[in-house]
């Protein structure tokens, strides 16, 4: 397996990986998959300024993504962002996601961003659509919950709930260098 930079040619390859999540689980609280092209307007829209990047097979085959997106849109909110990762089903329990987490991070980090944060669908009560598999790769990522909010979520004829995670990659020195925009990839 390797590592590379996500390219919007690789839409479709990447959206049949997400769009189970969509229809399949409460993991994602979009409701229907995008369209091929919104997907890689999607992957334009965020690579043009962080990480957006895909684990491949030695066939070419790609097995999972992960990208880090916008925390806020405020200018104070620079050095935070939400990371995100999705990794084929079939492919699950390999070390891909870690793999692919370990990577954003440090790119991350060489851009100048300082905390990284998640946003993951939560349920007391496991059921068909939801477990708690996210909440426990991100604990062991080293994330920490920060915030909770309850049946703020409504999919499946199910309320569920959401939780905020939280790593803290760097250092927040007062006298901080800006954040390296679109220069993950140099």
């Amino acid at each position: 397996m390797k590592i590379e930079k996500v390219l919007p040619e690789d839409a479709e390859e990447l959206l049949k990986i997400y769009a189970p999540y969509v229809e399949n689980t409460a993991i994602s609280f979009e409701c229907e998959a995008p369209s091929a092209e919104e997907f890689r307007n999607r992957i334009i829209t965020i690579s043009a300024k962080y990480p957006y990047i895909k684990a491949v097979e030695d066939d070419g085959r790609i097995i999972g993504y992960a990208y880090a997106g916008t925390f806020k849109p405020r200018a104070a909110y620079n050095w935070s962002v939400e990371a995100t990762v999705y990794i084929r089903p079939d492919s699950r329990r390999r070390g891909i996601g870690t793999a692919l987490y370990c990577e954003l991070e440090k790119l991350l980090k060489k851009m100048n961003v300082k905390n990284m944060n998640a946003c993951i669908a939560y349920t007391e009560t496991e059921d068909r659509y939801l477990t708690q598999a996210s909440v426990h790769f991100h604990r062991g990522m080293g994330f920490v919950e920060v915030a909770h909010f309850h049946k703020c979520s409504y999919k499946f004829d199910t309320w569920y709930d959401m939780i905020w995670m939280e790593k803290i990659i760097g250092e927040h020195d007062r006298n901080c260098e800006p954040v390296a925009f679109g220069k993950w990839d140099k």
